[in-house]
């Protein structure tokens, strides 16, 4: 049997196994932690959203909550002014790099985007910042699998599942505003080894990647 820890999030005590991430206790706890690159169980979490900040009390700094261990005693925070302001600037970048179809969108009612923004009452159009899409194709070259990579937040999970499959048929490539997630040689799904497994589907939080079936359903 695990060991248990106590500590509390906002005020709130709680119990989590020696080990555990922040994110996972609070999200346990329901204690909600914006995020969208967490995967439970990972050793080296990704950490690349940016979103999940939170302060422990005696930390110098914010940390992510989905790599920060829990501790006995621990106090932790997950809003305040700065929190706030540092969290919403990184949701607001990434919306404004997202392709916003949510009716059409497979991911409708059920987009990490979309409960963010409900959860922190924040517009999913950012306001300060403009639009950068880059209108790139679709691709609908995999059998079972579309991917519209102008919808993509470059979280991993993606690229993270489908190594746990054995094929790692996905990764990144490229540099800066051209950064993605794409096949080696920037190859269509249905050119490379895609197993058609739907795992990277089943993983996507926001819709980029869906099972052709569920495609353009409200």
């Amino acid at each position: 049997m695990s060991e248990m820890v106590r500590l509390t999030i906002d005020g709130k005590p709680i119990e989590s196994p020696a080990g555990e991430k922040i994110l996972w206790a609070a999200l346990q706890n329901d204690i909600y932690i914006p995020h969208l690159c967490a995967l439970s169980g990972e050793e080296s979490p990704f950490a690349a959203c940016r979103l999940c900040f939170v302060e422990i009390e005696g930390y110098p700094r914010p940390v992510t909550a989905c790599t920060e261990t829990v501790a006995e005693g621990m106090a932790v925070r997950t809003r305040s002014e700065k929190l706030d302001r540092l969290v919403r600037t990184g949701f607001e970048m990434i919306m404004s790099n997202h392709r916003i179809e949510c009716k059409t969108c497979p991911a409708n009612r059920r987009c990490a985007l979309q409960k963010i923004a409900k959860e922190r009452k924040w517009p999913l159009k950012p306001k300060r910042l403009p639009a950068l899409e880059r209108d790139l194709p679709v691709d609908e070259s995999a059998p079972g699998i579309i991917y519209d990579p102008n919808k993509c937040v470059l979280c991993g999970l993606c690229v993270r599942v489908c190594r746990r499959k054995g094929l790692g048929d996905l990764g990144f490539a490229h540099r800066g505003f051209n950064r993605m997630i794409t096949t080696f040689g920037d190859s269509p799904l249905g050119a490379g080894g895609c197993l058609n497994c739907g795992a990277c589907a089943d993983a996507c939080p926001v819709g980029a990647l869906a099972a052709r079936g569920v495609w353009g359903q409200a």
